[in-house]
């Protein structure tokens, strides 16, 4: 079993995959400036109060652990459609540095798609909808992944469509940009293809679409 840290998981896909990853019996440490308001309690659940954007906490976090799941989030609204982020770029730049100073090698980093090279498959209407709504905070998306793709180590990059509610568990995993497209997908899905890509060690160095 692993020991699996969620960076975000304190909601969202980051707090869905902790409470699947803790399903599967795996050790987690989930990682979140809230993360003690977490309304879950487990043996093998540890929670991290800490802030992606802090060195220190991020170096603290790493300690023992196999793999990093980062599910960061931000919540959508005039201020970030209109004036973007960088917290995706930034939190990056502080985490894989960590890494290979943690000897820290399995990341899976959630992003979406849009981002990075995905977003030339979109058809022209969707492309559309989506530069006037999430343009400026996919470009920081972008940037993270063009930063993962740049390191060494074993990481996946997960690119999930428009994401929904509920426990259900339905996707395709999409390695050919020939067959990206828009759909919809829960978050418990994209937690499930993230537990399965730690326990078998698949997609290294690869950023499928999940719809």
């Amino acid at each position: 079993m692993a020991h699996v840290l969620v960076i975000g998981g304190s909601s969202g896909i980051g707090l869905e995959t902790v409470k699947l990853a803790l399903d599967k019996g795996h050790r987690v440490r989930a990682f979140a400036r809230s993360a003690s308001g977490i309304d879950l309690e487990h043996e093998r659940l540890e929670k991290f109060d800490g802030d992606a954007l802090d060195a220190s906490s991020v170096k603290k976090a790493l300690d023992g652990v196999d793999a990093v799941v980062v599910a960061l989030g931000i919540k959508l609204g005039p201020g970030t459609v209109f004036g973007g982020t960088d917290l995706f770029s930034k939190a990056t730049e502080i985490l894989l540095p960590a890494m290979k100073a943690g000897g820290v090698d399995r990341l899976l980093a959630v992003t979406g798609y849009g981002a990075g090279d995905s977003g030339e498959t979109m058809n022209p209407v969707s492309r559309l909808g989506f530069n006037a709504v999430f343009a400026r905070i996919y470009a920081d998306k972008s940037k993270q992944e063009a930063m993962i793709r740049d390191s060494d180590l074993d990481w996946t990059i997960a690119r999930p469509v428009v994401l929904t509610g509920g426990s259900s568990i339905d996707y395709t995993v999409r390695t050919d940009p020939k067959e990206f497209g828009m759909g919809i997908i829960s978050r418990a899905s994209v937690a499930d293809f993230l537990v399965k890509a730690i326990e078998d060690g698949t997609y290294f160095r690869e950023a499928p679409v999940l719809n």
